[in-house]
């Protein structure tokens, strides 16, 4: 049997208050290789604390947290921060592209502080821009891209270092309606290539695209049904 990239058993996160704040409760999830999961919530209940656990941005109170077979709870920081660094692509509302920077500079950034050269990254990030159809577009800079295409440059960051997990957060968030149909395309085609995506919204149509949905109410999660 294949091991998950992700594994929740039994999470729970306590904020200390007066009285304390249970943002996570009891928290069981599994995310085989290939999958696409959406997270859908309303604001509140429990998605950011939910996301900044799944990208080893926080800590759980208690329960277990695998990331692609490696238990992540009782890692110091050095480590969270170099696992999240190797096994988890971002992708976020805001596309947080360097405007005087091509398309290419920006997706080759992924990897400025790594090993490779600055051919072997530049050859790297204009594969990653043609994986997510932009490769027609790898010498605009930022302003000269539609929203769409700049949250494509985005993605191709974000898969630039062959993560483990495409970890989305409100991906369409900033987008109109032909450009968040585009994203989801896109996603629907990683998605097919064995890219493994979690993509948290609160937008319905947006979850609906996933091959399964995941619901959190009050730091809660439960399995939906997908409708045809």
């Amino acid at each position: 049997m294949t091991t998950p990239v992700i594994r929740l058993d039994g999470v729970s996160r306590v904020f200390p208050a007066d009285p304390p704040v249970h943002a996570l409760t009891d928290v069981r999830l599994s995310v085989a290789h290939g999958e696409y999961v959406s997270i859908v919530g309303a604001s509140g209940s429990g998605k950011s604390t939910l996301l900044n656990t799944l990208g080893l941005l926080d800590k759980p109170t208690s329960g277990s947290y695998m990331l692609d077979g490696l238990e992540t709870v009782g890692l110091n920081d050095r480590e969270r921060t170099s696992l999240r660094g190797s096994r988890i692509g971002f992708v976020f509302q805001s596309f947080h592209l360097l405007g005087y920077r091509s398309a290419v500079d920006n997706v080759a950034m992924a990897e400025l502080y790594g090993k490779t050269g600055r051919r072997n990254r530049l050859e790297r990030a204009e594969q990653a821009l043609e994986q997510v159809g932009l490769g027609h577009r790898a010498g605009f800079r930022p302003d000269k891209l539609s929203g769409g295409e700049r949250q494509r440059v985005a993605i191709a960051r974000a898969l630039l270092g062959r993560p483990a997990l495409l970890l989305c957060d409100e991906p369409t968030g900033n987008l109109d309606r032909a450009n968040t149909s585009g994203v989801l395309d896109l996603f629907d085609e990683l998605a097919a290539k064995g890219v493994t995506l979690v993509v948290i919204t609160h937008d319905e149509q947006v979850s609906r695209r996933a091959h399964r949905r995941v619901r959190i109410e009050d730091g809660r999660l439960w399995e939906e049904a997908l409708c045809a």
